[in-house]
């Protein structure tokens, strides 16, 4: 593929892109009116209720000054750029994996550490994210956030080696795991519950923005130039977030300085690093080795120590009360069965189209640019949608769409085109936008305003969780099954079968005749080709099948999605319009 038609292709995908964006805004132009005669009978309602209310704390100078500078554009312009840069950094490693093992000389359910290890630090760092959140401003912990990010780039670029590699991956996800549910919160403090789907689709550009992006800048970078310089290039971005921040990340409210759950911390972190190692050794030592067992063990009387705890605990770590509102778990549980999926096949495509079929990093960067571009810049439209018409027809739509794709990617061959998966993970990744955010959304809307960043902090930790679990699970599915086809190949290549023999015979002696090589020489090389691609065959078969059980989960979470209430924000808040005018209040008064 030559440079010239890559950045036409590029080109291209980005003007659709903004194209769809432009329609969604001249939507969202046409009920501009109505919102503003909306916001303006609130805002009059609000004010009446302040000037008759006593507030008998008043704000400090210091807070006052602070809240003078507060814009919510400069904050959400900071804000999405460091969320944007985390995702990009999580996504960027997919297409770089196949180079990065051949460069490290580690095996593919090593090399996946990068990238599930990089989640499991993520979800052991997100259940202390409601502590911080309620001991420290914003503003500190976003800059602390993106210090951590900023030096874990760093050590990434200048690695030599994996565990180098390993160590700069967990600094980077300090900053990640305080990052993400560190936005929500914000998100979900700024908008009101009728304005959150819209808000969230605007966090779901740079959500889904950045894996657009991603595949492609690796793949063209590590192509041509080095692996390194990508965490440079996130290291900058890096440190332009934090002057950034600096400058305009003012934003104040009131803080409760809970005391922190230490065993809380002990046994959440031991339980989930655990269960993901059992899960991610199993590719490699298989799952009755004592290791795996062991390690799964440990895990179980870990996490159930953690749950006991939290429901135990005076200033739980996480308040795992929150799983009480039915609507909240319901949807969580669909995310996480949709997480598992979806992760695990972002690290299965690239795997597939640079160790087997061969395609550059760039040319697999560009087959998951469409899709991820359609996602994004559907982002505000499905948060308008979910906003009108809640999330259970979205769900449904979303989840055959995906479940049918994901089925197709259960019948890959070694001669597949290359144009039917770009099709295929395109429409994919258009059945998700309806998915991911708004399905999200649904489950906070349904919680107490004291509860969200409890919320919040849940169920950003077992997605984190599901996605690492996810991704180990259907590596180890492929790596398992492409041993197991492998072994049923080396049974049919034998000596007692005709065919075979025929055919390293006839190969063996055109291989002989055009290299001037004896009989027996051609015989052997006849052999090592057949063994070659008898190799890439098993591969195939053990990612089909990886595929088939992704396809499963999806199903799943269909099934599930049929049975969701569907109550939109609109209905939702009439009967809580007696405490929505108290947390206006509040949070004006924050």
């Amino acid at each position: 593929m030559s440079t010239g038609m890559i950045t036409a292709y590029g080109g291209f995908c980005l003007i659709v892109f903004f194209i769809i964006n432009r329609i969604a805004l001249r939507s969202k132009d046409n009920d501009k009116k109505i919102d503003q005669v909306k916001e303006t009978v609130q805002s009059e309602e609000i004010n009446q209720l302040v000037q008759s209310e006593e507030i008998e704390k008043k704000p400090t100078p210091a807070q006052a000054s602070e809240q003078q500078s507060f814009s919510v554009g400069k904050v959400l312009t900071v804000l999405l750029l460091g969320m944007f840069v985390s995702i990009l950094n999580q996504t960027l490693i997919n297409v770089a994996l196949p180079k990065l093992m051949a460069d490290f000389n580690v095996t593919t359910s090593t090399a996946q550490w990068l990238s599930t290890g990089f989640m499991l630090v993520n979800g052991i760092l997100i259940p202390v994210s409601a502590y911080l959140v309620e001991t420290f401003t914003y503003r500190k912990l976003f800059i602390f956030s993106m210090i951590a990010f900023t030096i874990g780039s760093i050590i990434c670029a200048i690695s030599g080696n994996f565990p180098i590699m390993m160590v700069g991956r967990v600094v980077q996800a300090v900053g990640a795991g305080i990052l993400m549910p560190l936005g929500m919160n914000i998100f979900m403090t700024i908008f009101p519950p009728e304005k959150r789907g819209a808000a969230m689709g605007l966090m779901g550009i740079a959500m889904i923005l950045a894996p657009a992006i991603g595949p492609t800048i690796t793949g063209y970078v590590v192509q041509d130039y080095s692996w390194h310089f990508i965490f440079y290039g996130m290291a900058v971005i890096g440190v332009i977030a934090i002057l950034l921040a600096n400058a305009w990340f003012h934003i104040s409210r009131k803080r409760s300085f809970p005391t922190l759950d230490i065993w809380g911390v002990l046994s959440s972190s031991i339980g989930f690093g655990s269960l993901l190692y059992g899960f991610s050794e199993a590719g490699n030592k298989g799952w009755d080795s004592t290791e795996v067992v062991l390690s799964l063990v440990i895990a179980g009387i870990s996490l159930s120590l953690f749950v006991w705890r939290e429901l135990t605990a005076k200033q739980p770590l996480i308040n795992l009360r929150v799983f009480k509102f039915f609507s909240f778990s319901y949807t969580l549980l669909i995310n996480l069965i949709v997480t598992t999926a979806l992760y695990g096949g972002m690290i299965l495509l690239p795997l597939y189209l640079q160790n087997i079929r061969g395609f550059t990093p760039i040319e697999a960067g560009l087959l998951l640019l469409p899709g991820s571009l359609i996602m994004g810049a559907l982002g505000p439209l499905t948060g308008k949608l979910f906003d009108k018409y809640g999330i259970r027809p979205l769900a449904i739509f979303g989840l055959l769409i995906m479940t049918f794709t994901t089925y197709e990617f259960t019948k890959l061959s070694i001669d597949t085109p290359y144009l039917k998966i770009m099709f295929f993970y395109t429409l994919r990744s258009f059945g998700m936008s309806f998915i991911m955010m708004p399905i999200m959304t649904a489950g906070l809307n349904n919680l107490p305003v004291k509860m969200i960043s409890h919320g919040t902090a849940t169920q950003n930790t077992l997605r984190q969780v599901a996605g690492s679990v996810g991704t180990a699970i259907l590596v180890t599915i492929m790596t398992t099954q492409t041993t197991n086809h492998m072994a049923d190949f080396s049974n049919e290549v034998t000596s007692t079968n005709p065919f075979i023999m025929d055919w390293v015979h006839h190969a063996g002696a055109q291989i002989a005749s055009a290299g001037g090589l004896t009989p027996s020489q051609g015989g052997a090389l006849a052999v090592t080709s057949l063994y070659a691609q008898a190799s890439k065959l098993a591969s195939i078969n053990g990612i089909n099948d990886a595929f088939i059980f992704a396809t499963a989960l999806s199903c799943i979470a269909l099934v599930l999605s049929v049975f969701m209430r569907s109550t939109k924000n609109r209905k939702f808040a009439q009967p809580q319009a007696k405490n929505q005018n108290k947390q206006s209040s509040e949070t004006i008064a924050s």
